[in-house]
């Protein structure tokens, strides 16, 4: 199976993944009484980036919950990778996936490298991605990056997120071009 690239107002494929809370979590679809879902894919235990940026991101997990978003994480962590990453490093304060598949990865448009090294990890990974998904299934927001150094900045992505939320706002799924509706 070859890559697929997301496009914005796209309908988010169906994914679903092991999570540490023992259940499985379908990626896409917002829990616990939300209507949107941010879909954060890291690299794995092995990246201290990742873990700085998950480490802010448990420091705003209350706050997108209250702005109606459902955060999850996940990587192609094994399980123990995971369990260790996220009990050792992490206390992670939202739902953990992993052992998220090649063919799930190029599904989702994620960019995927090899280890430079057993020391890294034991098995091709992603790199960072971020995608909400709204009410509707579809995707709303997306940022793919091939490297772990470029990642959205997660106050920023609130920030936006309470604004394109709000009603009053009216604010279409942007990068849609063409979508049929041209302006003179």
């Amino acid at each position: 199976m070859s890559s697929h690239k997301l496009n914005a107002a796209e309908a988010f494929p169906k994914t679903t993944v092991p999570c540490l809370s023992g259940n499985t979590l379908e990626l896409g679809s917002p829990r616990a009484g939300k209507e949107w879902q941010a879909i954060i894919v890291y690299r794995g235990k092995h990246c201290p980036l990742c873990t700085k940026y998950l480490k802010q991101l448990k420091g705003l997990a209350s706050q997108f919950s209250e702005a109606g978003v459902d955060v999850v994480v996940v990587s192609a962590d094994t399980q123990e990778k995971a369990q260790a990453h996220a009990a050792g490093q992490l206390e992670m304060n939202v739902e953990v996936g992993y052992d998220l598949s090649i063919a799930q990865m190029q599904s989702l448009g994620l960019y995927i490298s090899h280890p430079r090294s057993e020391q890294e990890t034991d098995r091709p990974f992603a790199e960072p991605g971020l995608i909400v998904v709204n009410e509707e299934g579809n995707v709303h927001v997306i940022d793919i990056s091939n490297n772990p150094f470029v990642r959205p900045d997660l106050e920023q992505l609130l920030s936006g997120l309470n604004w394109i939320r709000n009603p009053d706002n009216n604010y279409p799924i942007r990068g849609t071009y063409p979508d049929g509706i041209i302006f003179r």
